[in-house]
């Protein structure tokens, strides 16, 4: 029995000096039932909301008021004229419109009917669904409180029209996200792999001493992965055309030099985990926490980021794969200019530097 404990103290110890595998096993589980417990939220929150109202009575504005004290919706613009709806939508600055017919108020109070349109961004056909359903809701209600005020029979018209996806079609909306998640895994999480399988067997020094300078064997270790990923970006692209339908409605040529930056972004990632790692399973594993767990979740791809708590929406910012979705959404499903994505291309310049940058400086430091 003394032995046994021996061997369990033993095992303990070894256990407690590896920082990596205590954060692994102590903090994997905390990070995971926070981001689980407050990213999985199928509620819909914070939906920006424009309003053209051409004459702005006060049934109207009683209307509005009702939906900005929602918890649902933000209205955040007022519109001028019908010219200025899709701007708002190209440019993101909104998610529904409301507009209300002509003469609103005159034709509910003399004819007892009366409608509105809802405009609202399908290219997430469930939440569309969800905040136009709550809308309608919140309109419904409304007119019954108005026919009660005036003691007359009332019904407002809910017209719903719904931009990019009128099929409402879901692989409009998981295409994108998931040309983000396999691109990511790919490159990063392959590339990880790679290089750290050489530090474990001990091939990598080999390699280092070889006239051939660290950078171009690092290069060299890439290169296959961002192939194959320039592979499995024309596969999606054929199957998202020709078999889900998914038209291409903006710049092909922008999409895939959109792709590429990521592709670069999701190598040097990879370069980086592999710096901080020693095994393949621990680059496995801080892939997967790193890597898949919140590009899957505090991207966009599944559940809308607007639903999460302020802190998870600010770490959202740091995902690659969520500025790459949001370009692949302008640029495929809206069929904007690039000149309206050039927020996020921006950001993936910026982190492609970065972490290259890290990334070699740390393997430099740690193999040479």
């Amino acid at each position: 029995m003394k032995q046994f404990l021996a061997f369990v103290r033993k095992e303990f110890y070894h256990i407690f000096r590896d920082k990596r595998t205590m954060m692994i096993l102590l903090g994997m589980p905390i990070i995971q039932i926070i981001i689980f417990g407050f990213a999985l939220n199928t509620d819909i929150k914070d939906i920006r909301v424009s309003i053209l109202d051409p004459n702005g009575d006060i049934v109207t504005r009683k209307i509005v008021e009702r939906i900005d004290a929602s918890e649902y919706f933000i209205v955040n613009s007022y519109l001028h004229t019908a010219d200025e709806i899709e701007k708002e939508f190209k440019e993101g600055k909104t998610d529904m419109v409301l507009v209300f017919n002509e003469q609103f108020s005159n034709k509910l109070l003399q004819t007892g009917e009366a409608g509105i349109q809802l405009i609202a961004d399908a290219t997430d056909p469930n939440t569309a669904t969800m905040f136009t359903n709550y809308a309608i809701g919140i309109i419904s209600a409304e007119q019954q409180e108005l026919a009660s005020n005036y003691n007359i029979p009332i019904h407002i018209t809910s017209d719903i029209k719904l931009l990019y996806n009128p099929q409402m079609k879901s692989a409009y909306n998981f295409v994108p996200g998931v040309m983000g998640l396999i691109l990511m895994l790919i490159c990063a999480m392959m590339t990880s792999i790679s290089i750290v399988r050489e530090k474990e067997t001990g091939t990598m020094e080999v390699l280092l001493v070889s006239p051939m300078k660290p950078i171009f064997i690092i290069l060299a270790k890439a290169v296959p992965y961002f192939v194959l990923s320039c592979v499995n970006l024309t596969t999606i692209l054929i199957l998202s055309v020709f078999v889900l339908h998914v038209p291409i409605a903006g710049s092909l040529f922008w999409l895939i030099i959109v792709s590429l930056l990521f592709i670069f972004v999701s190598l040097s990632l990879g370069l980086l985990i592999s710096t901080v790692t020693q095994t393949q399973v621990a680059a496995m594993l801080a892939s997967g926490m790193i890597l898949m767990m919140p590009t899957m979740l505090l991207s966009g791809m599944i559940f809308p980021v607007e639903s999460m708590p302020s802190i998870l929406q600010w770490i959202s910012h740091i995902i690659p794969a969520k500025w790459y979705i949001l370009t692949v959404k302008k640029l495929m499903i809206e069929g904007v200019s690039v000149s309206l994505a050039l927020q996020e291309i921006s950001i993936l310049i910026i982190m492609a530097i970065l972490l290259i940058s890290i990334s070699l400086k740390k393997f430099k430091n740690r193999l040479e």
